[in-house]
């Protein structure tokens, strides 16, 4: 190819990001460089600033501008439900929807023997301290219908014992991640949750 090196590393970059494979980076690329005062430099400064600002929830494991989140600081959230996810991705869409008005525990991963994701390399030590000491009265497992996602939510209702514990409703499909519901298939889920 006839370009700099600096353009084959955006669009190595670009590459990599969800839903953008190397034909669909170049044309982005393509699209940054030839506006580069209307999207590329402001596009820079976004990322530079995000960067910058952005750090993890120390309460929920939230990706916010603020520790404790916006979320994790809502005084009209309900405090005595806690939302367990696999990723922020997660958390973000049923922020989305709109179904759930408690708080949140961000677990940073699932369970997983084959990639080496052990208890103890998730947020669950934090996840347990919450939900005993927080007044918490229901932990809602929205884990993704994967089997590591239902893995670790049979798992993890083992060690939260004697609260109430329940899960989304089937109307997740098997195999199917949260943040690629729609915002329907995730309210419907949420209604029909029940005890495990």
């Amino acid at each position: 190819m006839a370009s700099g090196s600096e353009i084959e590393r955006l669009i190595q970059l670009l590459a990599k990001l969800p839903g953008l494979g190397p034909r669909s980076a170049r044309r982005a690329a393509l699209v940054l460089l030839k506006k580069r005062d209307l999207l590329l430099e402001p596009l820079a400064a976004a990322m530079a600033e995000a960067a910058a600002a952005t750090r993890s929830c120390e309460v929920c494991g939230n990706l916010d501008t603020v520790s404790p989140c916006n979320i994790c600081r809502d005084p009209r959230r309900d405090p005595h439900l806690l939302c367990v996810v696999e990723d922020v991705a997660d958390l973000w869409a049923l922020e989305r929807a709109g179904v759930f008005r408690g708080r949140y525990h961000v677990l940073g991963g699932a369970l997983s023997a084959l990639d080496g994701v052990t208890p103890d390399r998730l947020n669950i030590a934090s996840l347990l301290g919450r939900a005993k000491a927080d007044g918490v009265e229901e932990v809602v497992l929205a884990m993704n219908a994967t089997v590591e996602g239902q893995t670790t939510a049979h798992y993890l209702m083992d060690l939260l014992g004697d609260l109430k514990v329940t899960r989304l409703a089937h109307g997740v499909p098997v195999g199917g991640e949260l943040d690629y519901l729609d915002e329907g298939t995730l309210s419907a889920a949420f209604k029909a949750r029940r005890s495990l």
